[in-house]
Protein backbone atom coordinates (compact mmCIF):
# COMPACT_ATOMS: atom_id res chain seq x y z
CA UNK A 1 0.00 0.00 0.00
CA UNK A 2 0.83 3.25 -0.80
CA UNK A 3 -0.04 6.71 0.71
CA UNK A 4 -0.24 9.35 -1.57
CA UNK A 5 -2.10 11.65 0.19
CA UNK A 6 -2.01 13.41 3.43
CA UNK A 7 -4.81 16.06 4.62
CA UNK A 8 -2.74 17.74 7.43
CA UNK A 9 -6.11 19.31 9.44
CA UNK A 10 -4.91 17.75 13.29
CA UNK A 11 -8.71 16.90 13.77
CA UNK A 12 -8.76 15.78 17.86
CA UNK A 13 -11.56 13.76 17.34
CA UNK A 14 -11.25 12.71 13.37
CA UNK A 15 -14.24 10.40 12.30
CA UNK A 16 -17.07 8.24 9.95
CA UNK A 17 -15.16 9.21 7.02
CA UNK A 18 -16.70 8.53 3.73
CA UNK A 19 -16.71 8.72 -0.39
CA UNK A 20 -19.44 10.28 -1.81
CA UNK A 21 -18.90 8.76 -5.46
CA UNK A 22 -21.18 11.06 -7.10
CA UNK A 23 -19.33 14.04 -6.52
CA UNK A 24 -16.24 11.81 -6.14
CA UNK A 25 -14.86 14.14 -3.09
CA UNK A 26 -14.16 12.60 0.39
CA UNK A 27 -16.47 13.66 3.46
CA UNK A 28 -15.59 13.30 7.63
CA UNK A 29 -16.24 15.08 10.56
CA UNK A 30 -14.11 16.39 13.56
CA UNK A 31 -16.36 15.12 16.20
CA UNK A 32 -15.02 17.33 19.10
CA UNK A 33 -13.92 20.25 16.84
CA UNK A 34 -17.47 20.30 15.88
CA UNK A 35 -16.77 20.96 12.20
CA UNK A 36 -17.44 18.91 8.90
CA UNK A 37 -15.52 18.45 5.96
CA UNK A 38 -14.93 17.25 2.57
CA UNK A 39 -11.81 17.02 0.06
CA UNK A 40 -11.09 15.58 -3.37
CA UNK A 41 -9.23 12.30 -3.04
CA UNK A 42 -5.32 14.07 -3.81
CA UNK A 43 -7.14 16.79 -0.82
CA UNK A 44 -7.11 19.58 -2.45
CA UNK A 45 -10.66 21.56 -2.68
CA UNK A 46 -10.88 21.08 0.94
CA UNK A 47 -14.30 22.45 2.21
CA UNK A 48 -14.92 23.39 6.09
CA UNK A 49 -18.79 23.64 7.55
CA UNK A 50 -19.24 24.35 11.48
CA UNK A 51 -22.06 22.41 12.45
CA UNK A 52 -24.74 23.31 14.93
CA UNK A 53 -24.51 20.10 17.02
CA UNK A 54 -21.46 17.46 17.31
CA UNK A 55 -22.19 15.54 13.98
CA UNK A 56 -20.79 11.88 14.87
CA UNK A 57 -21.63 10.05 11.72
CA UNK A 58 -23.19 10.64 8.55
CA UNK A 59 -24.71 8.92 5.34
CA UNK A 60 -25.46 10.46 2.08
CA UNK A 61 -29.16 10.80 0.58
CA UNK A 62 -30.88 11.08 -2.45
CA UNK A 63 -31.53 14.89 -2.15
CA UNK A 64 -28.59 16.56 -3.41
CA UNK A 65 -26.53 18.63 -0.59
CA UNK A 66 -28.57 16.82 1.84
CA UNK A 67 -26.99 14.42 4.68
CA UNK A 68 -28.69 12.28 7.14
CA UNK A 69 -26.75 12.28 10.44
CA UNK A 70 -26.57 11.07 13.89
CA UNK A 71 -25.52 14.45 16.05
CA UNK A 72 -24.33 14.15 19.47
CA UNK A 73 -28.14 14.66 21.03
CA UNK A 74 -30.36 13.09 18.10
CA UNK A 75 -30.96 12.06 14.62
CA UNK A 76 -31.53 14.46 11.56
CA UNK A 77 -31.02 15.91 8.14
CA UNK A 78 -28.00 19.10 7.69
CA UNK A 79 -27.66 21.11 4.79
CA UNK A 80 -23.76 21.79 5.11
CA UNK A 81 -23.73 24.76 2.50
CA UNK A 82 -26.78 26.50 4.35
CA UNK A 83 -26.28 25.49 7.79
CA UNK A 84 -30.09 24.19 7.66
CA UNK A 85 -30.78 21.19 9.84
CA UNK A 86 -34.11 19.47 10.94
CA UNK A 87 -34.33 17.07 13.98
CA UNK A 88 -36.11 13.40 12.84
CA UNK A 89 -35.47 12.14 16.41
CA UNK A 90 -34.13 12.56 19.38
CA UNK A 91 -34.57 10.08 22.31
CA UNK A 92 -33.65 10.10 25.35
CA UNK A 93 -30.48 8.89 26.06
CA UNK A 94 -31.07 6.45 29.21
CA UNK A 95 -27.12 7.53 31.06
CA UNK A 96 -25.32 7.21 27.61
CA UNK A 97 -23.16 10.52 27.01
CA UNK A 98 -23.70 10.96 22.80
CA UNK A 99 -24.21 9.48 20.00
CA UNK A 100 -21.05 7.82 18.12
CA UNK A 101 -20.88 5.68 15.19
CA UNK A 102 -23.80 5.19 12.28
CA UNK A 103 -24.01 4.32 8.83
CA UNK A 104 -26.75 3.57 5.70
CA UNK A 105 -28.12 0.08 5.70
CA UNK A 106 -28.18 -1.67 2.32
CA UNK A 107 -31.82 -0.92 2.16
CA UNK A 108 -31.10 2.77 3.43
CA UNK A 109 -32.28 2.75 6.83
CA UNK A 110 -29.57 4.62 8.77
CA UNK A 111 -28.03 2.84 11.95
CA UNK A 112 -26.51 4.72 14.75
CA UNK A 113 -25.12 3.83 18.52
CA UNK A 114 -24.43 5.72 21.67
CA UNK A 115 -21.35 5.53 24.27
CA UNK A 116 -21.56 5.71 27.90
CA UNK A 117 -17.74 4.24 28.90
CA UNK A 118 -17.83 2.27 31.78
CA UNK A 119 -21.32 2.11 32.65
CA UNK A 120 -23.23 -0.14 29.54
CA UNK A 121 -26.30 2.16 29.14
CA UNK A 122 -25.50 2.47 25.35
CA UNK A 123 -27.67 1.40 22.73
CA UNK A 124 -27.26 0.79 19.19
CA UNK A 125 -30.31 2.49 16.88
CA UNK A 126 -32.08 1.59 13.55
CA UNK A 127 -33.86 4.70 12.24
CA UNK A 128 -36.36 4.24 9.34
CA UNK A 129 -39.15 6.15 10.25
CA UNK A 130 -39.29 5.08 14.13
CA UNK A 131 -36.25 4.14 15.83
CA UNK A 132 -35.86 0.74 17.10
CA UNK A 133 -33.11 -0.88 19.49
CA UNK A 134 -31.32 -3.30 18.27
CA UNK A 135 -28.64 -3.08 20.97
CA UNK A 136 -28.45 -1.97 24.06
CA UNK A 137 -25.85 -2.79 27.04
CA UNK A 138 -23.21 -1.06 25.34
CA UNK A 139 -20.03 0.80 26.38
CA UNK A 140 -19.17 2.33 23.06
CA UNK A 141 -20.91 1.63 20.05
CA UNK A 142 -18.59 1.19 17.34
CA UNK A 143 -17.09 -0.44 13.99
CA UNK A 144 -20.51 -0.95 12.01
CA UNK A 145 -20.68 -2.44 8.23
CA UNK A 146 -22.29 -5.17 6.38
CA UNK A 147 -21.10 -7.62 4.18
CA UNK A 148 -21.80 -7.02 0.66
CA UNK A 149 -24.56 -9.04 0.41
CA UNK A 150 -25.85 -7.24 3.78
CA UNK A 151 -26.19 -11.04 5.29
CA UNK A 152 -24.18 -10.02 7.99
CA UNK A 153 -23.59 -7.26 10.34
CA UNK A 154 -20.68 -6.50 11.45
CA UNK A 155 -20.75 -4.27 14.90
CA UNK A 156 -17.93 -3.68 17.91
CA UNK A 157 -18.14 -2.54 21.40
CA UNK A 158 -15.06 -1.16 21.71
CA UNK A 159 -14.10 -1.40 25.08
CA UNK A 160 -15.25 -5.33 24.98
CA UNK A 161 -12.36 -5.32 22.24
CA UNK A 162 -14.42 -7.48 20.28
CA UNK A 163 -16.65 -7.68 16.89
CA UNK A 164 -19.39 -9.28 16.23
CA UNK A 165 -20.84 -10.69 13.35
CA UNK A 166 -24.96 -10.98 13.49
CA UNK A 167 -27.73 -11.52 10.99
CA UNK A 168 -30.26 -8.65 11.15
CA UNK A 169 -33.68 -9.36 11.19
CA UNK A 170 -36.06 -6.90 11.45
CA UNK A 171 -33.82 -4.73 12.83
CA UNK A 172 -33.37 -6.94 16.18
CA UNK A 173 -29.63 -9.16 16.25
CA UNK A 174 -29.72 -10.95 18.86
CA UNK A 175 -26.56 -11.77 20.77
CA UNK A 176 -24.34 -12.87 17.47
CA UNK A 177 -21.33 -14.14 17.90
CA UNK A 178 -17.49 -13.05 18.17
CA UNK A 179 -16.04 -12.16 14.62
CA UNK A 180 -12.88 -11.37 16.21
CA UNK A 181 -11.08 -10.37 18.91
CA UNK A 182 -7.87 -7.65 19.41
CA UNK A 183 -5.34 -7.44 21.87
CA UNK A 184 -4.83 -5.62 25.35
CA UNK A 185 -4.74 -2.06 24.51
CA UNK A 186 -5.52 -1.66 21.24
CA UNK A 187 -9.42 -1.30 20.64
CA UNK A 188 -11.57 -2.21 17.36
CA UNK A 189 -12.62 1.57 15.71
CA UNK A 190 -14.90 2.40 12.79
CA UNK A 191 -14.52 -0.39 10.07
CA UNK A 192 -15.40 -1.20 6.65
CA UNK A 193 -15.99 -3.78 3.99
CA UNK A 194 -14.66 -4.51 0.79
CA UNK A 195 -16.13 -6.00 -2.25
CA UNK A 196 -14.37 -9.74 -1.31
CA UNK A 197 -16.13 -9.19 1.85
CA UNK A 198 -13.16 -8.72 4.03
CA UNK A 199 -13.58 -6.17 6.96
CA UNK A 200 -11.29 -3.46 7.33
CA UNK A 201 -10.83 -2.18 11.14
CA UNK A 202 -9.18 0.78 12.51
CA UNK A 203 -7.92 0.03 15.50
CA UNK A 204 -7.44 2.63 18.28
CA UNK A 205 -4.50 2.76 20.23
CA UNK A 206 -2.97 0.17 17.68
CA UNK A 207 -1.51 2.36 14.96
CA UNK A 208 -3.17 0.64 12.55
CA UNK A 209 -5.78 -0.64 10.03
CA UNK A 210 -6.00 -4.52 10.08
CA UNK A 211 -8.14 -6.62 7.47
CA UNK A 212 -9.84 -9.38 8.19
CA UNK A 213 -11.22 -12.60 6.32
CA UNK A 214 -15.11 -13.23 5.92
CA UNK A 215 -13.75 -16.23 8.69
CA UNK A 216 -11.94 -13.62 10.65
CA UNK A 217 -8.53 -14.70 9.53
CA UNK A 218 -5.77 -11.58 9.39
CA UNK A 219 -5.00 -11.22 5.85
CA UNK A 220 -3.35 -7.83 5.75
CA UNK A 221 -2.21 -5.29 8.58
CA UNK A 222 -1.47 -1.82 7.52
CA UNK A 223 0.53 0.38 10.01
CA UNK A 224 0.07 3.79 10.58
CA UNK A 225 2.15 7.14 11.94
CA UNK A 226 -0.33 7.32 14.42
CA UNK A 227 -1.62 5.26 17.37
CA UNK A 228 -4.78 6.31 16.84
CA UNK A 229 -6.44 5.69 14.24
CA UNK A 230 -10.33 5.93 13.86
CA UNK A 231 -12.19 4.99 11.34
CA UNK A 232 -11.81 3.77 7.34
CA UNK A 233 -13.53 3.82 4.04
CA UNK A 234 -13.32 3.19 0.28
CA UNK A 235 -12.68 5.79 -2.08
CA UNK A 236 -11.23 7.15 -5.24
CA UNK A 237 -12.83 6.60 -8.86
CA UNK A 238 -11.80 3.08 -8.88
CA UNK A 239 -12.76 2.71 -5.16
CA UNK A 240 -9.15 1.59 -4.65
CA UNK A 241 -7.99 4.11 -2.15
CA UNK A 242 -8.32 3.49 1.88
CA UNK A 243 -9.24 6.46 3.46
CA UNK A 244 -8.66 6.80 6.98
CA UNK A 245 -9.00 9.18 9.65
CA UNK A 246 -6.73 9.51 13.33
CA UNK A 247 -7.34 11.64 16.62
CA UNK A 248 -5.51 13.30 19.15
CA UNK A 249 -8.34 12.98 21.67
CA UNK A 250 -7.22 12.24 25.13
CA UNK A 251 -3.29 13.21 24.33
CA UNK A 252 -0.85 14.76 26.34
CA UNK A 253 1.13 17.28 25.14
CA UNK A 254 4.45 14.83 24.90
CA UNK A 255 2.26 12.40 23.51
CA UNK A 256 1.47 15.18 20.90
CA UNK A 257 5.04 16.56 20.08
CA UNK A 258 5.58 12.51 19.66
CA UNK A 259 2.87 11.92 17.12
CA UNK A 260 2.76 15.44 15.19
CA UNK A 261 0.19 13.83 12.27
CA UNK A 262 -2.75 12.96 14.74
CA UNK A 263 -6.04 13.98 13.26
CA UNK A 264 -4.98 14.08 9.92
CA UNK A 265 -6.97 12.01 7.12
CA UNK A 266 -4.43 9.29 5.29
CA UNK A 267 -5.55 8.57 1.60
CA UNK A 268 -3.34 5.04 0.69
CA UNK A 269 -3.91 3.59 -2.82
CA UNK A 270 -4.09 -0.58 -2.28
CA UNK A 271 -4.59 -3.68 -4.02
CA UNK A 272 -7.59 -4.40 -2.95
CA UNK A 273 -11.46 -2.75 -4.06
CA UNK A 274 -13.98 -1.51 -2.23
CA UNK A 275 -17.63 -0.90 -3.03
CA UNK A 276 -19.74 2.58 -2.99
CA UNK A 277 -21.35 3.20 0.60
CA UNK A 278 -25.65 3.17 0.83
CA UNK A 279 -27.77 5.99 0.75
CA UNK A 280 -30.16 7.01 3.10
CA UNK A 281 -34.35 6.08 2.03
CA UNK A 282 -36.58 8.04 3.15
CA UNK A 283 -39.54 5.98 4.22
Amino acid sequence: MELVAEIELGCELGEGVLWDDLEQRIWWTDILGQCLYSAAIDGTELRRWPVPEAITAFGFTHTPGQLICSFASGIGYFRPTTGKYQWLVRPSLSGAARFNDGRVDPWGNFWAGTLSPGQSRAKLYRYDGELIEARTGLEIANGLCWSPDGSQLYHADSPRREIRVFRPSDGELGAGRVFCRTPEGIYPDGACTDADGNLWSAQWGGSRVVCYSPAGDVIHTLMLPVSQPSCVAWGGPELQHLLVTSAWEHMSPEQRRREPRAGNLFVYHTSFRGRPCDRWVEN
